[in-house]
């Protein structure tokens, strides 16, 4: 018999298919394509990401392959727009992307409005949105954290919200848990922060606050031991999640003692 103080079961699930992580990879800023491979596999990501734009994919004969070092029958090869600043680049190149993988239907969208900030451009955002789910597109979105815009590109028909908890590359942790937990709240389809991550607390806060999933690149790729950093944040996407489930205790203002001294003999 189960023991009651085992955790229920808690699939995650993208446009229908079921992963056993909670935790997204990126594949940017490493050494090397070996150093990618070890650090992803540490991670026990399932689903990667990758930057069209940036990164061989099979356009480029003759060059290093990612494909080769991250095998798409052992992870979903997630292609995103990174790079792109209009609607029209965004969609052409998720159009790339299908082409590549073999007619591909999962993507993220990310629309940025200037180099220096690498905010999301949500005008834009929600043009490149509208025109991939006509188009097909099972679309994960990268966007701010905005309730109302998030409640909007719901409506449109992406399959997961991923609001920035701080700006892309900064380490700054999770800046904004208010309307984080506004976006966890409304939708309907899962959340999963994208952006800001820097370490391994970082990440548990964010799946405490009830996110379904953590993205992350730069703060295992920058770390000074890749690899290990990827174990971390794999425990620490787990534990927050465990947490979560598990209901934290009230917060008080004043002490509360462990041991009840209720019903104790008194000399």
């Amino acid at each position: 018999m189960s023991s009651p103080n085992l955790a229920p079961s808690d699939p995650f699930t993208i446009a229908g298919i079921t992963y056993p992580s909670r935790l997204l990879v990126g594949t940017g800023k490493y050494r090397d394509l070996e150093e990618t491979r070890l650090a992803i596999q540490a991670s026990g990501a399932n689903i990667v990401t990758v930057a069209v734009r940036r990164t061989n994919l099979g356009q480029q004969a003759g060059e290093p392959n990612l494909l080769d070092v991250i095998d798409p029958a052992h992870y979903t090869i997630l292609p995103n727009t990174a790079g792109c600043y209009d609607a029209a680049s965004a969609v052409r190149t998720c159009r790339l992307a299908r082409e590549l993988l073999d007619g591909h239907r999962l993507v993220k969208l990310e629309v940025l409005a200037d180099q220096r900030t690498l905010y999301p451009n949500v005008i834009e955002t929600l043009a490149a949105a509208e025109t991939l789910v006509a188009e097909g597109f099972e679309v994960m979105v990268y966007t701010s954290d905005d309730p109302i815009l998030a409640k909007r590109l719901e409506a449109i028909g992406c399959v997961a919200i991923m609001p920035l908890a701080a700006p892309i590359g900064s380490g700054l942790g999770i800046q904004n848990r208010y309307t984080l937990r506004e976006i966890i709240e409304q939708a309907r389809v899962p959340v999963i922060v994208d952006a800001g991550v820097g370490t391994a607390s970082d990440a548990s806060i964010a799946m405490e606050l009830g996110c379904d999933a953590v993205l992350m690149n730069t703060a295992i790729a920058e770390a000074t031991l890749p690899v290990v950093m990827a174990q971390a944040m794999d425990l620490a996407v787990r534990s927050g999640r465990l947490a979560f489930m598990a209901g934290r205790m009230p917060r008080r203002t004043h002490a509360s003692a462990s041991s009840p001294i209720d019903g104790r003999f008194h000399a």
